[in-house]
């Protein structure tokens, strides 16, 4: 077996390596718009939360005040990677 072939097998063998991910859901808001709000829970929840991995819109809504300001919400479940106890 020459060196190339044991890194090769080396590289392989990380690659395989399985993985968890938790996922949570959060809520983010703004009075600007979807895209703002989900931008806020992400920066927010990246602030405690390491290796976040994917965030995914699962559903948006508006809210109305009696005054009549808008605040627009989106709710996302949000992935990263599970860090076992050492």
């Amino acid at each position: 077996m020459t060196i190339g072939s044991l890194l090769a097998v080396g590289d392989r063998q990380e690659e395989d390596v399985m993985t968890a991910y938790k996922v949570i859901e959060v809520i983010g808001s703004s009075p600007n718009s979807w895209e703002d709000a989900a931008a806020e829970a992400v920066k927010t929840a990246s602030e405690t939360i390491h290796d976040l991995r994917v965030a995914e819109v699962v559903k948006q809504d508006i809210h109305m005040d009696e005054g009549g300001a808008i605040t627009y919400r989106t709710k996302l479940e949000l992935s990263f990677k599970y860090e076992h106890e050492r």
